[in-house]
């Protein structure tokens, strides 16, 4: 079955199975790396992407349910030339360890920041709590996506992009 979807901006039709999860649609058709394949049953948010401006655990979303609608991944967020807010935040505060939640963790935090630039601490701990980092790198993780609202907020009244 084909299903058309837009994919970080871009219009694309994927042939697969009505009940194929995201993740593989994203890996596997569009060559799409960044969601990562944590546990496969959406209880680590390393597969974690943008639905219409909200986060959801791609390894558990059958692609049936994305016709028409836009998926952004972290990808999508920029490139390694001219990386976006988030990205930038995350390079700034060293947050990566093993990097393997990164992807996720970015996606929640691009989606909770969209969604209330202005979260403080509490929200942003709360909003990132179904993401599992094993490294331990959870005080830079907060303090990158502190740091990415402070971006995002400069660039909002610059006129950039978020």
């Amino acid at each position: 079955m084909a299903v058309t979807l837009t994919v970080n901006g871009t219009t694309r039709q994927v042939d697969a199975d009505p009940d194929t999860p995201l993740l593989y649609v994203l890996r596997d058709h569009l060559e799409l790396n960044g969601a990562k394949y944590g546990c496969g049953i959406g209880q680590c948010g390393s597969c974690t992407v943008m639905v219409d401006g909200t986060a959801v655990l791609s390894c558990v979303t059958p692609v049936l349910l994305l016709e028409g609608r836009k998926v952004t991944t972290v990808e999508g967020l920029g490139t390694l030339d001219a990386p976006g807010p988030m990205q930038q935040a995350f390079i700034e505060q060293q947050a990566a360890q093993c990097g393997y939640c990164i992807p996720g963790m970015m996606m929640r935090a691009q989606a909770l920041l969209q969604a209330n630039p202005d979260a403080d601490e509490a929200a942003i701990r709360t909003h990132l709590e179904p993401n599992l980092c094993r490294c331990g790198t959870h005080m830079r993780i907060i303090k990158a996506v502190m740091r990415a609202g402070e971006l995002m907020r400069q660039n909002s009244q610059s006129g950039g992009a978020t």
